[in-house]
């Protein structure tokens, strides 16, 4: 019934529009015989009406035909108006050449007909554009009375995008009050009216003296580095910062996405240099298992990997939901590049620690590589469980290293963390012990090649302090620190993945190999800029609240570089080293006494027999004077 309902009001609309077009054709014929007339051309009144009447049943039969009438009029476009245009145009031209050659019926002279093309066209077109002009006005009128005073950096095409979509999106209440560039050609100009200031290290000045609340970034093909400069200077003013989603993708057709800057962009490094030739190499035609797939570093590695195009990808996770959604960017991902070529991708749900499971998993596929993702890595949740941290990170490390041996897997890369030196928890201790396991696996097998990865902290990932911020920005405060000295090494998720498989790609067995994070970043500062860049007040819009380290968190991590070379070598990436490690023998690593006596344990037994085996574990006094 709905759905007949909406058809017979479909139809009366276009009904409507053809009556209407008919009424403003007549106008024009009339209006063409009347200045036919002024000029001294012979006008018959009886005849010229009747053969107008005639063309005008063609021409609305002709927008029938052509789509005119399913145009929808809210939505019309510039695209709809030249359809119109050119039905016109050929029509009045078609009719013209005709009655120029058939001198039988005695109607408007030829040349009139360069009158009339216009005058229909806009007479047509301007009823359909009514309601967008007079939409068009009310939002300009309403933001330049109560809109948000904005500055866009970047006077080009994508500023130029910025602008249009301000104006005619009624969602965003900004009001433009101006553009800032580089470019010494265009300060001083005006773009669409806007005025443009410069350069852009003058932003902060530039924001005071417009009274600027908002900033938008909308420069096209703009370096991390680049971008990570502005947003430096943007945290020394008080406005929120966006950024056009996809800053590279300005000529895309769909609608333009702003989206909040935030704290990534200002930590943001040059790109990675990775060797692509040798990473296709090491990947392609490759079945790759990567355990702890459904993760932060586990699906990003995923989604690399499968830039190299490997025969088969294996994705096993205890954790379903991450997992799916691992499996379904990937299927979006393939949807959109067609020039990928898509793998076998396997989506397996279990455990590392379940040995039987994992058993069938290397019997059923037979991985070339696996990278050795999956692990519990939350340093307090931790400490209260320790039994799991052992049962995964260590005991998972076990399976997964003797199968790889077991089912002669090429390589098998861990990933682990800088809390693995010298720790004070029981997560840094676990991963400590899977590092030895590496490293004594390597030393007895002739089938693999066992490396592992260590670095610092990754921002956005499951856990990390920036969602936490995040969170608690947009609930308005506090903003909670642990400690006010507390210092943290920062990388991207995407940046981390990169040099783990480049990693794996240098590894001939026995490495750890350590990541160059860059300097340590001061947590306090880090919360200060995040509210900063909200468009807050530290301490006054938004307080910062310090409240005390948590069990077995260190105030200051170790530096995971050191330029001595009898400690780390360089390899042929700047930002990777290998740091020298002896292994321990099994006999050390106790591993069948752990697996054994593992669900006997209590919580302070673990640790204490873990301590046994990782000497530089120590219980970390906790000193919370901030």
């Amino acid at each position: 019934m709905k759905k007949k309902k909406r058809k017979y009001w479909r139809l009366l609309i276009k009904i409507e529009m053809a009556i209407l077009d008919s009424f403003l054709m007549v106008v024009a014929y009339f209006a063409t015989v009347f200045v036919s007339h002024r000029l001294g051309y012979q006008v018959q009144i009886g005849v010229d009406l009747t053969v107008s009447l005639i063309l005008i049943l063609i021409s609305i039969s002709l927008f029938a035909v052509f789509g005119v009438y399913r145009i929808l009029i809210s939505h019309i476009g510039f695209e709809d108006l030249i359809r119109i245009t050119s039905i016109v145009i050929i029509k009045n031209s078609v009719f013209a050449t005709f009655f120029f050659f058939v001198k039988q019926i005695e109607f408007l002279q030829w040349p009139m007909f360069l009158f009339i093309a216009p005058l229909e066209i806009s007479l047509l077109i301007f009823p359909r554009i009514i309601p967008k002009i007079i939409k068009y006005l009310k939002v300009i009128f309403s933001k330049r009375h109560y809109g948000i005073r904005t500055l866009i950096v970047g006077a080009g095409s994508g500023g130029t995008i910025v602008l249009k979509e301000i104006n005619q999106n009624e969602e965003l209440n900004n009001k433009v009050v101006g553009f800032v560039d580089d470019d010494s050609a265009k300060i001083g100009s005006k773009l669409n009216g806007i005025q443009i200031y410069g350069p852009i290290k003058s932003i902060v000045s530039i924001i005071e003296e417009l009274a600027v609340k908002e900033v938008i970034i909308a420069i096209a093909n703009l370096s991390p580095k680049a971008l990570s400069n502005i947003v430096k200077e943007l945290t020394e003013a008080n406005v929120r910062s966006k950024k056009i989603h996809v800053l590279s993708d300005l000529n895309a057709k769909s609608p333009v996405q702003l989206v909040d800057v935030n704290i990534e962009d200002l930590l943001k490094r040059e790109p990675v240099e990775l060797d692509l030739e040798g990473l296709k190499q090491f990947l392609e035609n490759q079945t790759i298992l990567v355990t702890g797939g459904g993760g932060s570093i586990g699906s990003e590695l995923c989604r690399q990997i499968v830039d190299y195009q490997p025969e088969r990808l294996i994705i096993f996770d205890i954790y379903e939901n991450s997992t799916y959604d691992t499996q379904m960017d990937l299927k979006r991902k393939f949807y959109k590049n067609s020039d990928l070529k898509e793998p076998i991708i396997e989506v397996i749900i279990g455990s590392v620690y379940n040995y039987e499971r994992l058993k069938s998993v290397f019997e059923t596929y037979r991985p070339n590589i696996v990278f050795h993702a999956a692990a519990y890595k939350h340093v307090p949740l931790m400490e209260d469980s320790a039994v799991e941290a052992i049962r995964t990170n260590i005991v998972g490390t076990y399976n997964v290293a003797t199968l790889a041996d077991e089912f002669e897997v090429k390589k098998m890369v861990l990933v682990s963390t800088d809390k693995a030196v010298r720790p004070t928890n029981i997560m840094g201790a676990s991963k400590r012990y899977a590092e030895h396991i590496i490293l004594y696996q390597n030393s007895i097998s002739k089938n693999t090649s066992y490396s592992a990865v260590r670095f610092g902290n990754v921002l956005g990932s499951s856990g990390s302090v920036i969602p936490l911020f995040q969170k608690q920005i947009s609930d308005g405060g506090p903003v909670t620190v642990t400690h006010r000295d507390i210092t943290r090494y920062f990388m991207t998720i995407s940046e981390a993945v990169s040099l783990i498989l480049l990693s794996g790609f240098y590894a001939k067995g026995s490495e750890i190999f350590v990541l160059d994070m860059g300097e340590p970043v001061k947590i306090s500062d880090l919360a200060e800029k995040m509210i900063k860049l909200a468009g807050y007040r530290p301490n006054i819009d938004i307080s910062i609240e310090y409240s005390g380290l948590r069990p077995g968190e260190k105030l200051f991590e170790e530096i995971l570089i050191d330029t001595n070379l009898d400690i780390h070598k360089p390899t042929p990436n700047a930002k990777i080293f290998v740091e020298n490690k002896s292994f321990l023998t099994f006999e050390q690593l106790k591993i069948a006494q752990i697996i054994n006596s593992i669900d006997n344990f209590t919580n302070e037994e673990a640790k204490e027999f873990i301590k046994t085996i990782i000497k530089t574990y120590t219980i970390f006094e906790i000193n919370n004077k901030n």
